[in-house]
């Protein structure tokens, strides 16, 4: 990799030119896209359910998932989590969470999948909790 870099005095502008021998971009890559969007699901307190998600690109894209706009942990980023983010990249819940006061797992999803190229993002699954 060859790296130029021109600096512009006082004004903190810097740029630099990067040439790359031989990491150009493969015709054969592309964007991701959903190729299994979420359902919305009702699911009774303490039961397992799944959200499904399936992205195609390449490569192969990485999943997401986010709930009211914020980013899902999983047991990947915290070991004590109870949901988790299968191979196929759909969310697996252990046991739904959901009290008198907190409803951690109640509300919309979505999946974003993304590669180098892009990103695509699912249509919105609700997931409710049964009243019983």
């Amino acid at each position: 990799m060859i790296i130029f870099s021109l600096s512009l005095g006082s004004y903190g502008l810097l740029i630099i030119f990067s040439l790359s021998l031989g990491s150009r971009l493969r015709q054969e890559d592309f964007p991701p896209r959903i190729v299994e969007h979420p359902s919305d699901v009702i699911v009774s307190k303490g039961e397992p359910t799944t959200l499904n998600c399936k992205a195609e690109g390449r490569p192969t894209p990485i999943i997401e998932w986010y709930k009211d706009g914020e980013r899902v942990e999983t047991d990947k980023d915290d070991p004590r989590s109870h949901r988790m983010l299968l191979p196929s990249g759909s969310l697996f819940f252990l046991r739904i969470v959901h009290g008198r006061r907190s409803k951690p797992d109640e509300g919309s999803y979505v999946c974003v999948a993304r590669n180098y190229l892009g990103e695509a993002v699912s249509r919105n699954a609700s997931l409710e909790v049964a009243c019983k």
